[in-house]
């Protein structure tokens, strides 16, 4: 099939949100449901466009990736970003979507698309939607190898970004021809999402369940030269996690959860930690998203407080 792109339809004030905001290295572009969304792969191109009558594409972004996520959890995960000055007025979008009662306060479940390196053109280089494009279409169309309006879009968008001034995809792909997949530079938010879902919504060390009580995070810190993707990560219970960042506990290279003794030294505390001294900790299904030695060896060398 090659390499496939998406035009998806947009909220309006979405786009007007997050067009103010070009510093944002990702953003998430959530549906009102939690269906599920396998159009693309990791690394390409998803673009968007306006309601009619304004029929154009407007910008875009990598996709990263896609999750079914509670409203709490994406707006802890993006803020801003996700097109919203506030999670209460996030809230209140996804309840006239989703035509709520305003006494309802479940914690609806949005299906999040995650954009990396996302652009959004000036008026003046929108780009019409192709001929293909049907009135009918509400969410989004995907185009295949098969169709002549995919290479079309690839070298619209490729033509513009660098007059628009964006960066990322112009810089990460080639122009014009063949379309290819473009390495998406996951965001914190993105981060966030990914070891949450990777480690099945469980905190590694206790197997903690309790969603809003659960915290990704860096095995080797973003300021000290970790990476913000899967092997670098775990999910954790926030005290666990504080803890870890505090050097107060480590797991090592051989997935073994360790407890400082400083615990006990320095709080004259720590029963319930010094019980899971030891205990190997659970571990992705994928071994490719498995924790990276090197950065547990970091974290045991570094910050561990023995």
């Amino acid at each position: 099939m090659g390499v496939r792109l998406v035009v998806a339809v947009t909220d309006s004030d979405w786009f007007e949100a997050l067009r103010r905001r070009p510093d944002l290295p990702e953003v998430s572009f959530w549906a009102p449901s939690a269906g599920s969304f396998r159009a693309l792969q990791p690394g390409e191109l998803f673009l968007f466009k306006l309601h009619a009558p304004r029929n154009f594409i407007v910008g875009g972004g990598v996709f990263a990736y896609a999750n079914a996520l509670p409203c709490s959890l994406a707006w802890l995960a993006f803020g801003e970003a996700n097109g919203a000055v506030s999670a209460r007025a996030m809230r209140a979008r996804i309840d006239k979507y989703r035509r709520a009662d305003p006494a309802d306060r479940s914690d609806f479940t949005v299906g999040c698309r995650v954009l990396t390196q996302p652009f959004f053109l000036d008026e003046v280089d929108w780009i019409p939607v192709p001929e293909s494009w049907s009135a009918n279409i509400v969410s989004f169309k995907t185009y295949t190898t098969e169709t002549a309006d995919r290479l079309a879009l690839w070298e619209a968008v490729q033509d513009r970004l660098p007059l628009s001034g964006a960066s990322g995809v112009g810089d990460s792909a080639p122009r014009f021809g063949e379309p290819q997949l473009i390495r998406p530079r996951l965001g914190q938010g993105a981060f966030r999402v990914l070891v949450t879902d990777i480690y099945k919504r469980r905190c590694a060390v206790t197997g903690e369940k309790t969603l809003p009580a659960l915290e990704a995070g860096h095995i080797r810190p973003y300021g000290d030269g970790g990476e913000h993707e899967a092997r670098n990560g775990l999910l954790l219970r926030r005290d666990i996690h504080s803890l870890f960042d505090a050097g107060y506990v480590t797991v090592t290279p051989e997935r073994r959860f360790e407890v400082s003794r400083r615990i006990r030294e320095e709080f004259d505390n720590g029963r319930h930690y010094y019980a899971l001294h030891g205990q190997e900790i659970a571990v992705p299904d994928s071994p490719a998203q498995g924790h990276d030695p090197a950065a547990l060896s970091w974290h045991n060398e570094n910050c561990f407080r023995g």
